[in-house]
């Protein structure tokens, strides 16, 4: 059993910065490919980006390639999202997710994964 605790968003300009963290508790986190989805309202659930469990592999949806960076610490059971030049499209409820998998490339499908966050909001006004 994983538990996820996301912080970190807020209201930012366009063009500005935020850091999200997920805290994981729990066993086994090096274990664990992590991802961050973001929903926003009348979309679907969809990937930001994913890392597998050591960190040597990620995957970013195209829209945030550039922008956005994943990262994560096993040694403090955390996972980053770190989200530069940000635009009023990237306004979205962000969720942050595991799966067991030692797998060499992360997987982006949502449904793969076991273990969600409770969601943090993230506002980019114009």
């Amino acid at each position: 059993q994983v538990q996820l605790v996301e912080s970190g968003g807020g209201l930012v300009q366009a063009g500005g910065s935020l850091r999200l963290s997920c805290a994981a508790s729990g066993r086994s986190f090096s274990s664990y490919a992590m991802g961050w989805f973001r929903q926003a309202p009348g979309k679907e659930r969809g990937l930001v980006a994913a890392i597998n469990w050591s960190g040597s592999n990620s995957d970013y949806a195209d829209s945030v390639k550039g922008r956005f960076t994943i990262s994560r610490d096993n040694a403090k059971t955390t996972v980053y999202l770190q989200m530069n030049s940000l635009k009023p499209e990237d306004t979205a409820v962000y969720y942050c997710a595991a799966r067991y998998s030692r797998y060499y490339y992360p997987n982006s499908d949502p449904s793969s994964y076991n273990y969600w966050g409770q969601g943090t909001q993230v506002t980019v006004s114009s």
